[in-house]
Formats: C-alpha cells, sequence, structure tokens
C-alpha cells in the first residue's frame, strides 16, 4: 500500500524468522486439516506475511516469482482463495487488498471476526480483537445462519498521523 503522508511511521513487517514459523504452522494447520500447502498457496502466503500491510492481488502477481517473474493470475487468486477460507488471510473489501491473518498463532485463526483498523491518512492497517463479533455470531446463529467469515472494518488516522497533523 505504501505511505500517502509526509510523516514518519514506525511499522516494521515482520523478520524471516516469525515468518518461517508463521509458514510452518500453516503448513501444520494444512496437515491436520487434511488439505495440502500447495507451493503457490505458500508463496502468497509468505508473500502477504513478508509485505507485513496489504496487498493487492495484482501486486501479488507481480510479486510471485523470485526472479522477478509474474504469476498467472488465477494460481494466485486460487491460492488467496483458499488461504481466506482457512482463515489464514482476510481481503479488506474497502481498498480492495489482502492481510495474511494475525490472529492467535501467526498462521491464522479459523473462525474468528476479523477487525481491521485502516489509516485513510498513510494506509497503516491493524487487525484486532472484535469482541462484536461473537455478538455477531450468536445472532446469526439464532437467525439460522451459518457465518464462515466475518470482516469488520473502521477507518480513521493512526496514532502517527494524528499526532502529525
Amino acid at each position: 500500500m505504501g505511505t500517502a503522508c509526509g510523516h514518519e511511521h514506525h511499522q516494521h513487517p515482520p523478520g524471516v524468522e516469525a515468518v518461517g514459523r508463521a509458514l510452518d504452522v500453516a503448513e501444520q494447520r494444512c496437515l491436520t486439516d487434511g488439505d495440502r500447502m500447495t507451493a503457490p498457496r505458500r508463496r502468497v502466503l509468505e508473500l502477504l506475511l513478508t509485505a507485513g500491510e496489504p496487498v493487492k492481488a495484482y501486486d501479488l502477481i507481480a510479486r510471485y516469482g523470485p526472479d522477478g517473474q509474474a504469476a498467472k493470475p488465477p494460481t494466485v487468486y486460487r491460492a488467496l482463495e483458499f488461504l481466506e477460507r482457512k482463515g489464514m488471510a482476510h481481503r479488506i473489501a474497502s481498498i480492495s487488498a489482502y492481510v495474511a491473518c494475525t490472529a492467535a498463532d501467526g498462521a491464522g485463526a479459523r473462525g474468528h471476526a476479523a477487525a481491521f483498523l485502516i489509516c485513510d491518512c498513510c494506509g497503516a492497517t491493524e487487525e484486532v480483537v472484535a469482541p462484536v463479533g461473537q455478538t455477531f455470531a450468536v445472532a446469526a446463529d439464532a437467525a439460522g445462519y451459518a457465518l464462515e467469515r466475518t470482516t469488520i472494518e473502521g477507518h480513521g488516522r493512526c496514532p502517527a498521523c494524528r499526532a502529525a497533523s
């Protein structure tokens, strides 16, 4: 996404070791669930984890190959669909981007309500606990719905942008 404002931000993407641990946990979760963490799924998750910020699908396509070679769009979109279905990634609809789930053990958490705080100034995005998510799930259950995913998005200004204005 990048910084759209002129002041300093102190967001740092996760290090190589943290990304490696999250990929290992995701791989184990796939095995436990009877799924395969294919090379394209792993690569897309690695790109999301490494970015440390929301990434548009076409940027993932462009960054896919280790030598700068782009992927075919269906490869990335299928991987994103799988990762989203498994709770390892979330789509942030208002900015048309994807982000690795930071809940729980680093490989995402199934069935939780994803909630994001999105800075309209610099684009910083933070996943937070959504207390309303459980209430929403109870209401859906009472109405006979079986929720698969819930994403809550809040737009405003991050602390750095608020302090700079």
